[in-house]
């Protein structure tokens, strides 16, 4: 078991380099063209790809990083960068996870990679849970699964929102119902291969933030998909549903669902992306307060200004080690007893939306326009309280599992 340290070895100090380089070099300069016109930013996935970060391979190492800091330092240099052109390049990682946590060896050989494709032919994932009438609440979900057992086939309907890559995706990984009575414990993920029919994208959605990642409705109309493609298995899933069904009538201990798996092993990534944010805000900020005079000296002379800066960097330095915490404790097998992955999404996101905000204050009448990139980190930012949980719901999770009641 690799012990907790906040050292980096040189492997990762390489990696770390590398991703700075390439966040300085090829993301920032494109970040406010891509964002202006709100479409994915295939030319810099595709330059991703080239040099080997948007791969299989390069994910599979940071995921396995023995020390479980290979994502989160991953992610905080990539959304350094910008966060909209990382989501597209990152996007298709939620997917993989969801194969990762739920499916079996042979299907995370088969579907990982083609979620990726290669450098000449680069293609992206989408992993579907959000509903119209579904968020927060899985437990209203409504799209259906409906086995076919003469022709071995899942039968998929019903309507998916907010997916990154929704819609353009070569893979989507689809969370159905399959047992409407036992609630949340009911649903299933299916994976749905490329040119499916019946599976089409609905409205496209205009965002305030991380406008280069595209974000859709995905439309399940009577989709037809092999046995193969439940992920873990129909025997697994029958012994799954047996255990719930029983521990409903006992009323035993509740059973995670396959999308809660999926988002309690990408919480902390998330908390990562948001440190990135966050960091690239207050460096812009510190270095206009050292440039910017008024009344005759730098504006980081005055306590008002200086105090911020203390401010924001004490939360910065925080949030990143919750969620080099967390993200440790996952790796090395240590169980979240006090909700320690949503400790790190919640704390990363709400440091990320209140820094970005003081750097706008810090900039005056600069921030708020669009010849500095603050506006646009603060626009950014405000996804970190919402997606993949939102910041009630990660308070919900704490305190439940720091109380042991059904707080509602």
């Amino acid at each position: 078991m690799a012990e907790f340290t906040l050292e980096l070895n040189d492997d990762q100090k390489q990696v770390k380099d590398w991703l700075h380089g390439f966040a300085a070099d090829v993301i920032r300069p494109a970040a406010s063209e891509w964002d202006e016109r709100e479409e994915t930013p295939w030319p810099v996935i595709q330059e991703a790809a080239k040099v080997g970060i948007y791969s299989l391979d390069f994910y599979a190492q940071q995921f396995f990083d023995p020390t479980g800091l290979g994502i989160p330092m991953a992610m905080e240099e990539l959304f350094w960068g910008d966060a909209g052109i990382a989501l597209s390049i990152v996007g298709t990682g939620l997917a993989a996870v969801g194969v990762l946590a739920n499916g079996t060896e042979e299907q995370i050989g088969t579907w990982i990679p083609q979620m990726y494709g290669d450098a000449d032919d680069v293609k992206v994932a989408a992993f579907c849970s959000s509903e119209p009438d579904a968020g927060s609440d899985v437990a209203s979900m409504r799209t259906r699964a409906v086995y076919d057992e003469a022709k071995d086939e899942w039968v998929l309907n019903g309507t998916k929102t907010w997916a990154t890559n929704g819609g353009i995706a070569n893979v989507h990984v689809v969370v159905a119902v399959v047992d409407p009575d036992i609630g949340s414990k009911g649903h299933a993920s299916f994976i749905v291969p490329p040119d499916t029919s019946g599976l089409s994208q609905g409205q496209k959605f205009k965002k305030h933030g991380i406008r280069a990642s595209h974000t859709a409705e995905v439309v399940l109309e009577d989709v037809r998909v092999p046995g193969h493609c439940l992920l873990g298995g129909k025997e697994k899933l029958d012994e799954r549903l047996a255990r719930a069904r029983e521990r409903a009538k006992s009323g035993g201990e509740r059973v995670k669902n396959a999308a809660m798996a999926t988002f309690e092993a990408s919480r902390p990534a998330v908390g990562a992306m948001a440190v990135g944010t966050a960091r690239a805000a207050y460096e812009v900020a510190l270095d206009y307060a050292k440039t910017r005079s008024q009344f005759g000296r730098p504006i980081i002379d005055n306590q008002g200004i200086a105090f911020q800066l203390a401010d924001m960097r004490t939360r910065i330095d925080a949030a990143r080690l919750l969620v080099w915490r967390a993200s440790w404790m996952a790796t090395t097998g240590k169980p979240f007893t006090s909700a320690e992955g949503s400790m790190s999404k919640l704390y990363a996101s709400e440091t990320a939306r209140d820094v970005t905000a003081q750097a706008i204050q810090i900039l005056g009448g600069n921030g708020f326009t669009r010849e500095y990139p603050v506006e646009r980190m603060h626009r950014d930012a405000a996804i970190y309280t919402i997606f993949e949980g939102t910041s009630e719901i990660q308070r919900l999770v704490i305190a439940r599992t720091l109380s042991g009641m059904p707080i509602r």
